[in-house]
């Protein structure tokens, strides 16, 4: 049997690539051959997937602290994670950060790096953040705009929320009190009459604008363009044709609920797969109520008990792909 481990991250306690080794590790026990490719939707891992970093640069961190980020560049593509500048893990979590002040300049400034290295085509993955700034300390950063003549400005992500809705949709994940939620959207909406008024774009309802606190409608602002991060990645790493040579493909994510067949990696793995019509089995930590009906699924936490499933999930996938192959 020819085996495709195409699984994302289970946040938290493992890494696509980590749980795609283990995926390998179960097929090669049962005698079968196994293909790696871990995956992404834009967020955590966007970087590792499509390659891995080869710079690394200095820049401002979401709280103004200087952090370390790296990025890759080949050829004149750049690969950007928002997350390695911007992201909610650098402040040690939501109860740690602050909402009103965290900024996606450091983001900016990984950009304005890529230009200066040469970069005309910029892949930017959008999630973790620990921001709703609506991209303006990126957009600050990058100024003046006109650097980025003749770059293509490419904006992954993994949710269509407006603009003007991230507050209200992603803020109280990154410590936003009810009432910095209501200043946070305010500031958004004076933010998209900015745009438009600077920019003639208008972000306020574009679908995908708020990823990342509505960094993605900012980076659209000043020319860059919103593609799915799932379907850029599954591109790039020509996912449909490894699918199409597999017997079996297991996919895989920490948590499967409704919102994993919205952009998400395992919605489009097993979307891709059933156009070509190869079976799918997704693995997932925990499976949320009236989900599992939708695929063939193991619930590790079901199947292991959860202390098991958290502090071991490899070795927790290992064995339930085991299992199911054999």
């Amino acid at each position: 049997m020819r085996v495709l481990a195409a699984p994302d991250k289970f946040r938290g306690s493992a890494t696509a690539a980590s749980i795609a080794r283990a995926i390998d590790a179960a097929a090669r026990t049962v005698g079968s051959r196994c293909r790696q490719i871990p995956l992404s939707d834009g967020g955590e891992g966007f970087l590792d997937v499509l390659g891995g970093p080869n710079r690394s640069t200095t820049v401002t961190g979401p709280l103004g602290d200087p952090v370390e980020a790296v990025w890759r560049f080949q050829g004149t593509t750049a690969v950007i994670e928002m997350a390695r500048a911007s992201g909610l893990s650098l402040v040690g979590g939501s109860d740690a950060n602050d909402a009103l002040a965290a900024s996606t300049r450091g983001t900016g400034e990984l950009i304005s790096a890529a230009v200066a290295a040469g970069a005309r085509r910029i892949i930017v993955g959008l999630g973790g953040s620990a921001t709703t700034d609506g991209g303006l300390g990126a957009v600050e950063a990058i100024f003046p705009v006109a650097r980025l003549s003749g770059v293509d400005l490419i904006v992954a992500v993994d949710v269509m929320t407006a603009f003007t809705e991230a507050a209200r949709e992603f803020a109280p994940q990154k410590g936003a009190t009810p009432s910095q939620v209501d200043l946070l959207t305010r500031r958004l909406e004076r933010l998209a009459q900015l745009y438009q008024e600077r920019y003639s774009v208008d972000v306020s309802d574009l679908a995908g604008a708020g990823a990342a606190g509505g960094l993605a409608g900012g980076l659209v602002a000043i020319g860059g363009r919103i593609v799915s991060g799932f379907e850029l990645v599954a591109d790039e790493l020509d996912l449909l044709g490894a699918i199409e040579r597999a017997d079996l493909v297991v996919t895989g994510e920490g948590l499967l609920d409704p919102a994993s067949f919205d952009g998400k990696v395992v919605g489009g793995v097993v979307q891709m797969a059933e156009e070509v019509g190869v079976p799918v089995l997704v693995v997932a930590g925990e499976v949320a109520d009236g989900v599992g009906d939708r695929v063939d699924v193991v619930d590790l936490v079901d199947k292991f008990g959860r202390d098991r499933a958290m502090s071991d999930p490899e070795g927790c996938v290992r064995q339930a792909v085991t299992d199911r192959l054999g």
